[in-house]
């Protein structure tokens, strides 16, 4: 395994992480915008577009990365964990475009119901913290589905 590889296989893995992550810390974030308003609500909300950014465009360099893992390695497209895990990808990408900016906004705007917000966010955040997950399981246990 020569050294570009190698250094593909380890962009691969910390775009996984960046893409993840941010995931994790904004749990304790969802908790604090139950009791914040003004300037404080605007700063978590903040955070959580941030998150939101960093993850996806962490998602350009994961995919990239993947497909030249795919091009370059030993396992094809027709392997079943890529398969699962490129469903998985798929459904998480029109998941995660219509999921947190229309709530963030909505949280924003004066006269919303808070706590509806909030608990749509909360689950939103789970479903994809799940997603993503499904797929580094996908990607480390390489199972042989079929």
């Amino acid at each position: 395994m020569d050294f570009s590889y190698r250094f593909i296989i380890y962009l691969h893995v910390l775009s996984a992480i960046v893409s993840i992550g941010p995931f994790f810390i904004l749990v304790p974030v969802i908790k604090k915008l139950k009791a914040s308003t003004g300037e404080k609500l605007a700063a978590y909300l903040d955070i959580f577009r941030f998150a939101v950014w960093l993850s996806k465009h962490s998602g350009h360099v994961l995919v990239g990365s993947g497909v030249l893992l795919v091009l370059l390695g030993p396992w094809t497209w027709q392997t079943p964990w890529i398969i699962m895990t490129l469903v998985i990808m798929f459904a998480s990408l029109f998941f995660l475009a219509r999921a947190f900016s229309p709530t963030l906004q909505k949280l924003a705007e004066d006269g919303q119901d808070k706590a509806i917000l909030i608990a749509k966010l909360n689950r939103t955040t789970w479903i994809y913290i799940i997603l993503l997950s499904a797929m580094l399981w996908f990607m480390v246990v390489k199972p042989p589905l079929w």
